[in-house]
């Protein structure tokens, strides 16, 4: 995009949240059927545009305030909706409520890791030939990374005060605010104490890409308001849609578990386009910021907030994965621990990558 758009707002940026919320408010107070095929379709061509408006807006935000607070701002945003569509749904009672936050973080994870991850390496390696990253800042990234998702969803598998894969009021209260401070810790860390290590090196971007003006102050706080209903039209859209998407889910035999994997793949729409956009100018640091930092905040976030909401309504969560997960989980650090490690990707560890992903996909459709 051009210097002028991102100082200016479009008309597509401002009106696609715009017939969003107007779909959303026609629907809710029941003036449209919410059922009927072509308000489902309209929902669905709505939800697209403002998956795309929301990365518009976090690229606007982020030339503001500078990296990694883009990438901050973006995660963090994403991640509180996720977590008020999980509160929303363990709140209701439905069949599953109690695994809606295991599998949803679990398959944020998968996604981020492997999805994002590999397409990233592939698109940019295919452009770029070989990209080059800070290696202080992404495997200070996936320490952080490994250690919450062993604590939020192996270790409850082995606890023995309780039986199945839970916690104990008393673990799950100390195990969420430990992924909490460890999340807080590592933003202090990107911001603040070593954000040198989360920058672009110098030289990497694409000579193509022309530099970006710093966009006005209205137009960023216009940016940030307009990527919040975005964001919010996104995931009240993806619930107009979930019925016919469970629908869809039992007609093909799929498992229930499978809702936690399209409701990841529904919220990290954002910030999966903005990553691979990142990494086609040869902006990988920015890609792996994206990845990285949504997974971190994905559990660092969600796992104190269900506690919280477990605790105080008696509600028991099952936070544990199962064998096969925790095989694919594995898998996916120690590989990315081999991709991160050198500081250089080539497209093949982006096919490794999208490899793993793939056989994510197929035991969560087929266990």
């Amino acid at each position: 995009m051009s210097a002028q758009d991102h100082d200016s707002i479009p008309v597509w940026t401002w009106a696609a949240p715009a017939l969003a919320s107007g779909l959303l408010a026609l629907k809710f107070t029941h003036l449209v059927p919410s059922d009927a095929a072509p308000v489902l379709i309209l929902a669905g061509v709505l939800l697209g545009a403002a998956v795309f408006a929301a990365v518009h807006h976090a690229e606007v935000l982020a030339l503001k305030l500078g990296e990694p607070f883009g990438s901050i701002l973006l995660a963090v945003a994403v991640t509180v909706i996720e977590v008020a569509l999980i509160v929303s749904i363990m709140l209701s009672g439905a069949e599953g409520s109690d695994f809606v936050a295991r599998d949803t973080v679990f398959a944020a994870v998968m996604i981020v890791l492997n999805g994002v991850v590999g397409l990233c390496l592939i698109l940019g390696a295919g452009k770029h030939f070989e990209q080059t990253f800070q290696l202080q800042g992404a495997s200070s990234a996936l320490a952080v990374l490994g250690t919450l998702a062993t604590l939020a969803l192996i270790l409850p598998n082995f606890t023995e005060t309780t039986v199945g894969p839970s916690y104990s009021i008393l673990q799950l209260e100390v195990i969420g605010l430990e992924a909490l401070l460890l999340w807080g810790v590592f933003v202090f860390v990107q911001t603040i104490k070593h954000r040198d290590y989360f920058l672009d090196l110098q030289g990497t971007a694409d000579s193509a890409e022309a530099p970006h003006e710093v966009p006005a102050a209205r137009t960023a706080l216009v940016s940030l308001v307009l990527l919040l209903i975005s964001l919010v039209a996104v995931v009240l859209l993806a619930k107009v849609l979930s019925y016919p998407v469970d629908a869809g889910i039992a007609a093909a035999g799929l498992p229930k578990s499978f809702v936690g994997v399209v409701i990841a793949v529904i919220v990290l729409l954002p910030e999966g386009l903005a990553a691979t956009k990142s990494a086609l100018v040869n902006r990988l640091q920015n890609s792996i910021n994206l990845a990285l930092g949504s997974a971190i905040a994905s559990i660092g976030l969600t796992i104190p907030t269900v506690a919280v909401v477990s605790v105080a309504f008696g509600q028991r969560i099952a936070l544990g994965i199962s064998p096969i997960d925790i095989t694919l989980l594995v898998l996916t650090l120690y590989i990315s621990a081999l991709t991160l490690g050198t500081g250089r990707t080539t497209v093949l560890q982006g096919a490794v990558h999208l490899v793993i992903f793939a056989a994510f996909l197929l035991v969560s459709a087929v266990p």
